[in-house]
């Protein structure tokens, strides 16, 4: 049986692509504060050869404050509903019933939550109902405490062990096991070398069956492994790590430069 998920087939690596509407977030903050110009840039990463369009309106960098789901649906859900008339999949990321309810509402196919479900009780019962795909994120911490947290004892693991029973509360709730991914959430509560630990463990987490999406891209663990203090100067490192995690059993890459990830993914599967 072919493999899918959101509707799209897992025949090839699939792009995600980021498109924040926020102020702060860590490498594109302000510049999509324009709904159009959001929705420009979506279009574009859908021709550059993007599957899906990651739209979010709350910066989840470590230190940020929270913003309400009013201030959130006012951010995204313009985007959403131009992406998503003009036929682009849509992926709201976002750990709020309410902004995930108007954004499916408006033409989201997934819910891309850093907390897998766990910050707001109505998240869960809210997906079930929808039939929408969801991505399931590993957390430590939160963002206000910079994602603070005990030690791990073994990282590929201890994620490995939550996300499954993160599934499995899915699932016992209605949620189809096809319409989950998993997302051991790198840059989120890890140290340089858990970082990498991840990623070179992808396959230890696609073995459950489930979609693995890997999202590295611009990272602050890559400008401490490089010395490249601009997030956008990051690329060829995020490109590099993108292969790498496919080459280790993702199914999914989040990105913020699609053009230079689908130039790399393309070499890498001729090459195999």
């Amino acid at each position: 049986m072919t493999r899918a998920f959101a509707g799209l087939v897992l025949d090839r690596p699939l792009v995600m692509a980021i498109v924040n509407v926020t102020p702060d977030s860590f490498s594109d903050g302000g510049e999509r504060l324009d709904p159009a110009r959001a929705i420009d840039d979506g279009l574009r990463f859908v021709a550059e050869g993007a599957d899906i369009i990651d739209v979010g309106g709350e910066s989840t960098r470590p230190g940020s404050a929270a913003v309400s789901p009013e201030e959130e649906c006012r951010r995204i859900l313009p985007v959403v509903e131009g992406l998503a008339r003009l036929g682009a999949v849509v992926s709201l990321d976002t750990r709020r019933a309410l902004v995930a309810q108007a954004g499916l509402a408006a033409g989201a196919r997934i819910v891309n939550d850093v907390s897998a479900l766990r910050d707001d009780a109505a998240m869960l019962p809210l997906v079930a109902r929808s039939k929408a795909a969801v991505v399931l994120m590993h957390r430590r911490g939160r963002p206000e405490e910079r994602y603070a947290g005990p030690a791990y004892d073994d990282v590929v693991e201890d994620v490995r062990r939550f996300l499954l029973d993160r599934a499995a509360v899915c699932e016992a709730a209605g949620i189809d096991r096809q319409s989950v991914a998993l997302d051991p959430g790198l840059g989120f509560g890890k140290k340089v070398e858990e970082e990498l630990a991840l990623i070179a463990g992808t396959g230890r987490l696609a073995q459950a069956g489930y979609p693995v999406l890997i999202g590295c891209s611009r990272k602050s663990f890559i400008g401490r492994l490089t010395g490249v203090d601009k997030p956008a100067d990051r690329d060829p490192a995020s490109a590099f790590l993108a292969v790498e995690a496919v080459r280790r059993g993702a199914s999914i890459v989040r990105v913020h430069n699609v053009v230079a990830t689908r130039q790399a993914l393309a070499v890498f599967e001729a090459m195999r």
